[in-house]
């Protein structure tokens, strides 16, 4: 067989997108919380002073799919299916509400050992994010988020929480979730409220600097804890193509990937890049460098890498090349090879043994595949039915992909796809954008009765896991 035996087949969700009771049991306020659905969305993401200012109305994370009150239920489904993990995350603000508290919220902290026990009951192995786009809004308010050094005080005071409350229940670990997603949507990414004038580039850079000593950090102390936890980052990555072999088109395909490279340069081999210190010295950029902060950054890399996956780009330097598209916050060329979603993401299943080839032969240590699927309409019939057979070739074929890429000798962890019970979409906030195995009956404004239900999805994937990847 392909896959080793103890392979982490799985699925993948998000605290602010599924949980909901955005203010039970002594939860504070996330970045999410003040982010609208629909096409208002985007412009709060962009222009989060705006989004403070503002009633929407209506906020997708202050319900999601309610599995704060139905995780029972769902952990039972993903169970059914034949799961072996679990990737979520657990949310900073249900832990620490405001997120400087030196103690924490015990509801919060008794929530997710209630989680991890309903997990392990069914020897569904948990993989958790510390932080999954979840900054308290308070930190983004008060002390202007990740570009403050004083988030990673507070940063390592919850992880420390977290390592020592759940030593035995958890092994896997994820620091940031897309880190690199800070360059793209700064108030997603850290909590940053940059002002007209000031200079964006420099702010990103420094509080991706502080979240890089913050990761190290919370290495260090997870290993310290139980030398059994495994740690890593995870990165959002897929490769970027060249639009033809003209070398000015190679180069700046190069130039994209060193983008996503950054962020995994310094968490794997614990050091700041030749490239980027040129690039911060050609526009003079000052990331604040303290003493010691390149001496933690060295000494406590990762286990592993965890990535998402959902498409490749594709860049060219030619200013007559048309058909351009803006898809899941990358820019990226339409490639005239492939298909695309619903929502402008191209169909590359070729490009996830791309990127596992680019980022194993860069660093030799082990993937893991925490995101990778498909956002679709799903249609349910009379019969109650949902024939999502769109789903089911997406997937086949990623995982044909990963198998050829674990042949030719690439250590790969787990595999858990993106929103394997459907929620609430990060891009768009909408519900009608699906990705899971499981129906939730909820639409775009909140309406519906949260039933869940089997899609034609389900039964594949518990066949495709009960046959460890053979059976596709």
């Amino acid at each position: 067989m392909s896959f080793k035996e103890g392979f982490l087949w799985g699925g993948a969700v998000a605290a602010n997108q599924c949980e909901g009771a955005y203010k039970e049991d002594g939860k504070g306020m996330s970045l999410v919380d003040i982010i609208p659905a629909g096409k208002e969305r985007f412009e709060a993401f962009f222009n989060p002073k705006k989004a403070l200012e503002t009633d929407y109305g209506f906020y997708p994370s202050h319900e999601s799919i309610d599995f704060y009150h139905h995780y029972k239920e769902d952990i039972k489904l993903f169970a059914e299916m034949g799961f072996k993990s679990f990737r979520m995350s657990i949310s900073w603000p249900r832990i620490f509400p405001n997120g400087d508290e030196k103690e924490p919220n015990e509801e919060g902290l008794k929530f997710y050992d209630d989680i991890f026990d309903e997990l392990l009951k069914y020897k569904i192995e948990p993989i958790v994010t510390i932080c999954h786009f979840d900054t308290p809004l308070y930190l983004a308010t008060n002390y202007g988020g990740w570009k403050n050094r004083k988030c990673i005080d507070f940063f390592v005071n919850y992880a420390t929480v977290l390592f020592n409350r759940y030593k035995g229940k958890v092994k896997y670990w994820l620091t940031f979730n897309e880190i690199n997603m800070i360059q793209h949507i700064p108030f997603l990414g850290g909590g940053l409220i940059i002002e007209e004038g000031e200079n964006k580039e420099e702010i990103i850079y420094r509080a991706s600097h502080n979240l890089f000593v913050a990761s190290s950090l919370a290495t260090k102390i997870g290993h310290e804890v139980d030398k059994e936890n495994k740690i890593g980052c995870m990165i959002a990555s897929g490769s970027v193509y060249p639009y033809s072999c003209k070398p000015e088109d190679i180069i700046k395909a190069q130039d994209d990937n060193r983008a996503a490279y950054f962020y995994g340069d310094v968490h794997v081999r614990g050091e700041y890049p030749s490239y980027i210190k040129a690039y911060f010295k050609k526009k003079g950029i000052d990331i604040k460098m303290e003493e010691g902060d390149e001496e933690i950054i060295k000494k406590y890399p990762v286990d592993y890498y965890a990535f998402s996956y959902y498409s490749s780009r594709c860049t060219s330097t030619d200013p007559e090349v048309l058909g351009n598209c803006k898809a899941n916050i990358f820019d990226s060329l339409k490639n005239p090879y492939l298909k695309a979603s619903e929502w402008g993401w191209q169909i590359d299943a070729i490009g996830l043994r791309v990127t596992m080839r680019d980022l194993y032969d860069r660093y030799q240590i082990p993937l893991m595949i925490v995101e990778n699927g498909l956002g679709a309409v799903d249609k349910v019939e009379e019969d109650g039915s949902i024939n999502d057979d769109y789903r089911i070739d997406y997937l086949r074929e990623h995982i044909k992909e990963m198998k050829i890429a674990v042949e030719e000798g690439i250590e790969l962890l787990g595999y858990t796809p993106w929103g394997c019970i459907d929620l609430v979409s990060a891009s768009t906030g909408e519900m009608k954008k699906r990705y899971g195995f499981i129906y939730v009956d909820k639409d775009n404004e909140g309406n519906g009765t949260l039933k869940r239900s089997k899609k034609k999805s389900f039964d594949w994937y518990k066949n495709v896991i009960i046959t460890n990847g053979e059976s596709l």
